[in-house]
């Protein structure tokens, strides 16, 4: 019952998270059905784990060695994903007309990447062939393959989780003052604004580009009807402005003019479907924003209040639940935003921080066998002995679900320049979703084989010939690679103390200051801005006055959205303005923390869809 309960659980889940961060009538069904799988299955296996460690000591406890599962092919649970995600993702970002353009397109960007994964394979495979105490089997070459993956996930997976030990406790501490909060809030409408703005440059310009192949490519060329799909991926109102402009009915002559290939259109069209999604990408997370920032400059106006009663400024345009309501009432809500949530927030800080430190000490120790120096290993044995089944099942789910939540939430929250980020509200494009599918179905078994050797359920740490737990018997152990099993596996994860260490006092983001990377982003800033401008001109030059409406219209609302984030940016706040100069030294602490998981990289490559290779460096924040 329990185990069925958890599947049916999880699987609702991956479905929320799915539909919160997808979009189910605008993206495609083999997208959608391709991330729920990854999402699900990695989920599940996390989710089991815990009933596959009670499990496995109930057996040990009562000497009833069943036998084991068999080892079948369930390393593909995670293998194939790996494999396929990849080429869907090239496949859905690629700007093809016909199907079989698409393929052709994928195949050719994850050349380099299968190849990678052949190359690592062989050594591994040559290491083991000239090894005399190696006999090569079916089962060992499959545990090859899975150690070679394992590897790469394990090496990604301390990076996630030394972020995750440090930036979650703090960010939860950091919840439950109020004037942080909305500095933070400020600070982050400043760089949304400079992202939206050049989102909409970008697109003009990605339009201009449209409109003079749209005027160049008559509708009697042979080219025409990509011309039309490439229409019908940009805005209504662009679409409309450049159906005005241009005559259908004159024919072209091959001769006299020179005309774009199919190649450079589906590369038009690519960055036609990159343009238009972010821009609108950056619309909504805007007003989100704004609705943002009006509920905490609400939640500061409220503290003082004398009623104890919640009074909003701008109500909601949704209709809100009348259980919702009915329950949570303005007086309620007074108690939970003003009095009890920053004192919540405190305790959770402090509990996972307690969790924190106890996963780095036994990250650290979890190879030492006697004496038992991991923490989660003691509380095991422990209940073993006292035949606690509840109790073991109980703390390994606390256990394994703290992990998860530091190295999942990191995936969520960091970004790969502009190809990955997992946007919510329905703004995260297929690309973004497919990649996140792939990083889980890689981070997941090295995941688990990390908690098992932390709980010491893993044979290859506690060196017993116990009966193993179903998942190694599965998925196999490392112990064919001795020099994995007994080195990198172990003393790896010890780098995550470092990385605490790094994401505490953010010596990332104070290298990349030190390196003039923030002088060099503005630099090209600029230089954009200016190339902007000077298309902007041409664009006017040549229709005039026919659009000086519409653009004045713009150019107000942008004003006016300018002109809030910088007064909101400098606006004082009486309760938290102190004569010791604290309102200062938070905004210092808020310029140190900037978002350690973004910069904005769009400086650095005007065009982040020029690049070939179609594996880009991860952006750290």
């Amino acid at each position: 019952m329990p185990l069925g309960l958890e599947i049916v659980f999880v699987f609702f889940l991956a479905l929320f998270l799915l539909h919160r961060y997808g979009d189910f009538k605008k993206q495609h069904r083999l997208v959608i059905i391709a991330t729920l799988l990854a999402w699900y299955l990695c989920f599940l296996i996390v989710f089991i784990l815990p009933l596959d460690v009670s499990t496995t000591i109930y057996n040990r406890c009562k000497l009833a060695v069943n036998s084991s599962p068999a080892e079948s092919n369930g390393s593909y649970v995670t293998l194939a994903p790996r494999i396929l995600l990849p080429f869907m993702q090239s496949y859905a970002r690629s700007g093809g007309f016909s199907i079989t353009g698409k393929i052709k397109t994928a195949l050719i960007e994850n050349a380099i990447y299968y190849g990678t994964y052949l190359l690592i394979f062989g050594a591994f495979l040559i290491y083991v062939a000239v090894n005399p105490n190696f006999n090569l089997q079916w089962n060992q070459l499959q545990t090859i393959g899975i150690a070679a993956a394992n590897t790469w996930g394990l090496f990604l997976l301390v990076l996630l989780l030394g972020y995750g030990l440090v930036e979650i406790p703090r960010s939860h501490w950091n919840g439950a003052k109020r004037g942080y909060l909305l500095m933070k809030t400020y600070f982050k409408a400043a760089k949304l604004m400079t992202e939206k703005a050049d989102a909409e440059e970008n697109l003009e310009d990605i339009m201009e580009e449209v409109r003079k192949v749209s005027e160049s490519i008559k509708y009697n060329h042979p080219l025409r009807k990509c011309v039309d799909t490439i229409l019908k991926k940009c805005p209504t109102e662009y679409q409309e402005r450049m159906g005005r402009n241009m005559d259908d009915y004159e024919d072209f002559d091959e001769r006299q003019n020179s005309y774009p290939s199919e190649k450079s259109l589906a590369k038009l069209h690519k960055q036609v479907i990159y343009s238009v999604q972010r821009h609108r990408r950056t619309q909504v997370q805007w007003q989100i924003l704004l609705e943002q920032a009006f509920y905490l400059e609400d939640v500061a106006k409220n503290e003082s209040s004398a009623t104890r009663q919640f009074v909003h400024t701008f109500h909601s345009q949704e209709p809100e639940n009348k259980i919702i309501q009915y329950f949570y009432t303005p007086t309620v809500e007074w108690y939970w935003e003003c009095l009890l949530r920053p004192w919540f927030y405190r305790v959770l800080a402090v509990v996972l921080a307690t969790f924190s430190v106890i996963v780095v000490w036994s990250e650290c120790t979890f190879f030492s066998t006697k004496p038992v120096l991991s923490l989660f290993a003691v509380f095991i044995q422990l209940a073993e002995k006292t035949y606690n089944y509840i109790y073991i099942e109980m703390a390994c789910f606390l256990t394994i679900f703290f992990l998860s939540i530091c190295v999942y939430s990191t995936v969520f929250r960091i970004r790969v320049f502009n190809y990955y980020y997992l946007a919510s509200h329905h703004q995260t494009d297929a690309y973004s979703l497919l990649f996140s599918g792939m990083l889980f179905c890689r981070l997941t078994p090295p995941l688990c084989l990390n908690f098992l050797g932390l709980t010491h359920m893993d044979a290859t740490i506690s060196h017993k010939n116990t009966q193993p737990t179903a998942y190694t018997s599965i998925m196999g152990s490392m112990r064919v690679l001795s020099f994995i099993a007994d080195g990198f596996y172990i003393y790896y994860p010890m780098l995550v103390v470092i990385l605490c260490i790094a994401t505490y006092f953010s010596l990332g983001t104070r290298c990349l200051n030190l390196l003039g990377f923030q002088q060099f982003m503005e630099k090209r800033k600029r230089q954009r801005q200016e190339e902007g401008e000077n298309r902007r001109r041409e664009w006017k030059e040549r229709y005039g006055n026919r659009d000086d409406s519409t653009r004045s219209r713009a150019v107000h609302t942008d004003q006016k959205e300018s002109s809030f984030s910088e007064t909101n940016a400098n606006r004082p706040l009486s309760k938290y303005t102190r004569s010791n100069g604290r309102t200062e030294r938070d905004r210092i602490e808020l310029l140190q923390d900037a978002e350690p998981l973004d910069f904005n990289a769009d400086s650095v490559n005007d065009d982040p869809l020029e690049s070939d290779s179609g594996r880009p460096l991860v952006r750290v924040k």
